[in-house]
């Protein structure tokens, strides 16, 4: 138990750093981000201007998002580490990880945005940014359940 604890906090931080450098501006999914979030329409002025309103309680919101990557970390690492004990090998532990994805992210993902204000081309730009980062953070934790329980 203390280990599947363990790999909930290592794939909150995995997925802190991997949603940190996805969501960057320096990439075409941040630059999408932004766009689906308005600031492209925006001055710099007012940019800067909702930056400084949103620091204060950022920390509630990051708390917010590594506890429920956390949830999903400690899911995956029981489902994983399962998998392992029942004799399972690594390439079960990554098709695993592949169809908890595509049964539970990609259809959430979207249910998201046809209920959300994303509209057009860029909802489908946000549809496959959103779900290939929790598949790259997913295999990335499912890498390391293997190395650590295998």
């Amino acid at each position: 138990m203390i280990t599947i604890i363990l790999l909930g906090v290592l794939g909150a931080i995995i997925s802190a750093v991997v949603g940190t450098f996805w969501y960057s501006n320096a990439t075409p999914m941040g630059k999408w981000h932004m766009q689906y979030l308005g600031f492209d329409k925006l001055s710099a002025e007012e940019q800067q201007k909702l930056i400084a309103e949103a620091k204060p309680k950022m920390w509630k919101t990051y708390l917010g998002q590594m506890f429920l990557s956390f949830l999903t970390a400690v899911f995956f690492a029981s489902t994983l580490s399962y998998t392992l004990m029942s004799g399972g090998s690594a390439n079960s532990v990554f098709f695993y990880a592949v169809m908890i994805w595509i049964a539970f992210t990609v259809p959430m993902v979207g249910q998201g945005l046809l209920w959300g204000k994303t509209e057009g081309s860029l909802a489908w730009k946000r549809f496959f940014s959103d779900s290939l980062s929790n598949l790259v953070t997913y295999l990335i934790v499912a890498g390391i359940c293997v190395l650590i329980l295998g």
